[in-house]
């Protein structure tokens, strides 16, 4: 009983993305991007295929953590504006499995948009590095739709879910890069408010997923990843959207409605 009640959510949840036209989306920002990926090509003047691949693989990266997020975003705030979320629970749903069946929808969604991201690197790439690419990309969108889903029943509006969704994106892109700059300061080494700052970066970085290693370009342009490297993203992926997942159950189930 409680599989079919999260399974018929998350197949409504998949059928609403298929009426709201977010293949047709994706299908049209791939094939502007594999056009502005010829057009870089062109102005290339040495390894125009290397150019090619990594602007495609760079810039579909973004926009598809852009789409997901934005749509499931939109689509929960217009539940929560419709009443919908209301309706459901007034028919004796447990609102866990509301979530789970959310959240299984999403994730089924974020796994068709890595796939239909990496069909055109098939033709610029070998198929193992387009693998890995891909399966990095399913689990980097999987995390954002389980993250997009929490800010949005937690804040319940468009524009500070959508702002924390794009901060914590672009902190795990560069938190990297944040803890070499605070390891190296040019000044102030010994300085308490630089120790400080240290501590507050190290615990961020304890807490936050190294999106800089996920779904890398060089994995296409260069040498293919290790496929330990890659079963470690994805068990980070799952760990982040069952934390991600939990956290919603929980913000969910304290809320009066």
């Amino acid at each position: 009983m409680m599989t079919d009640r999260i399974a018929s959510i998350a197949r409504y949840t998949v059928l609403e993305a298929l009426r709201t036209r977010l293949p047709l989306t994706v299908t049209i920002v791939a094939a502007v991007l594999v056009l502005a990926s010829f057009f870089v090509r062109e102005i290339a003047v040495t390894e125009s295929l290397r150019f090619q691949t990594a602007f495609y693989a760079a810039t579909m990266r973004f926009a598809t953590v852009f789409l997901a997020a934005l749509y499931v975003i939109a689509s929960i705030a217009r539940e929560f504006q419709d009443k919908g979320l209301d309706m459901a629970l007034a028919l004796d749903l447990p609102r866990g499995h509301y979530v789970a069946g959310k959240l299984a929808g999403f994730v089924a969604l974020a796994l068709a948009i890595a796939a239909a991201a990496a069909i055109p690197l098939l033709f610029f790439a070998s198929g193992a590095s387009v693998l890995q690419w891909s399966v990095s990309l399913a689990a980097e969108l999987a995390l954002i739709v389980a993250l997009a889903l929490f800010c949005t029943v937690t804040f319940n509006q468009l524009m500070p879910a959508a702002s924390f969704v794009l901060g914590f994106y672009l902190l795990a892109r560069a938190i990297a890069a944040v803890r070499l700059i605070g390891e190296n300061p040019i000044t102030g080494a010994d300085a308490l408010s630089h120790k400080v700052t240290a501590g507050v970066i190290e615990a961020l970085a304890l807490v936050l997923p190294s999106l800089d290693r996920w779904t890398r370009t060089a994995w296409l342009v260069d040498d293919p990843a290790r496929w330990s490297e890659v079963g470690g993203i994805l068990a980070q992926g799952a760990l982040f959207v069952v934390v991600f997942g939990t956290a919603t159950m929980f913000d969910l189930y304290r809320r009066n409605f």
